[in-house]
C-alpha cells in the first residue's frame, strides 16, 4: 500500500501542472464536448507510458536520445500550430457558451435516444486526434513518465508494479477531475469576451511550451 501511495503521489506531482495537455482537457471540459473520450485517451495513454517505463523502455530512450529529439521537434510544431489557431480565435472572437442550452441539449439527447449527439459526432475524430497528438508528441511525457517514473519504480524491486498502479490511478483521478470538473467554470464563460480571454491564455501557453521545447536543442 505504501508503494502504491508513493506512485500516486509522484504521479500527481508530474501531472498536476500547467501544460498543453491539461489546457486542452480543461477547454473540452468547459465546452462539455467529448469529455469522456478525452479523459479516457489521456488516462489510457499515461497508463501505457507508465507501463512501458516500468517494463524498461526508459533504457531504450537513454540509448537512443535522438528519439526524444524527434518527439521534441514534432511536438513543438504541433503546439505552435495549435497556439496560432487559438490566437486566431481570440482575435476574431464570436464564441460563447450557453450553459442552459448545453444542458437542454444533453437532456434532449437522453430523451430522444441520442439523436442530439449525432449532430456533434462528426467532431469527435479531430478531438481524438488532437488529444493523441498532445499526449504522444510531448517529449516531456517520455522524460518524466517513462524515464523518471520508470527509474524510480525500478527502485521498488518486486513492488514496482504496485508503484506503477498508483501512478496510473493518479493519472485517472486527475484527468477525470479536470475534465468533468471544468464544466462548473461555465458560468464565467457565457460571453464571447470570456472565451477570447481563455483562447488568448491557451495561445500563450501553447506557444510558450513550443518555444521551450526547441530552445535546448537550438542552444545546444
Amino acid at each position: 500500500m505504501l508503494t502504491a501511495l508513493a506512485g500516486l503521489g509522484l504521479g500527481l506531482s508530474l501531472i498536476v501542472a500547467i501544460g498543453a495537455q491539461n489546457v486542452f482537457v480543461l477547454r473540452q471540459g468547459i465546452r462539455r464536448e467529448h469529455v469522456l473520450a478525452v479523459v479516457i485517451i489521456c488516462a489510457l495513454s499515461d497508463a501505457a507510458l507508465i507501463a512501458a517505463g516500468v517494463a524498461g523502455l526508459g533504457f531504450v530512450l537513454s540509448a537512443a536520445p535522438w528519439l526524444v529529439v524527434v518527439a521534441r521537434w514534432a511536438g513543438a510544431l504541433f503546439l505552435l500550430t495549435y497556439g496560432v489557431l487559438a490566437a486566431r480565435r481570440a482575435w476574431r472572437g464570436g464564441e460563447e457558451l450557453d450553459v442552459d442550452a448545453t444542458d437542454a441539449a444533453s437532456a434532449g439527447s437522453r430523451a430522444t435516444g441520442g439523436a442530439t449527439a449525432t449532430l456533434t459526432r462528426s467532431r469527435l475524430a479531430p478531438v481524438i486526434l488532437t488529444t493523441l497528438a498532445l499526449t504522444w508528441l510531448n517529449p516531456h511525457v517520455y522524460l518524466d513518465t517513462v524515464l523518471m517514473l520508470g527509474s524510480i519504480a525500478a527502485t521498488h524491486g518486486d513492488e514496482r508494479w504496485l508503484f506503477a498502479a498508483g501512478a496510473m490511478a493518479a493519472s485517472l483521478l486527475w484527468f477525470t477531475a479536470l475534465g468533468f470538473g471544468a464544466r462548473y467554470l461555465g458560468r464565467w464563460l457565457r460571453t464571447p469576451r470570456s472565451w477570447r480571454i481563455l483562447d488568448a491564455v491557451i495561445a500563450v501557453v501553447m506557444i510558450t511550451i513550443a518555444i521551450s521545447l526547441v530552445l535546448p536543442v537550438l542552444g545546444g
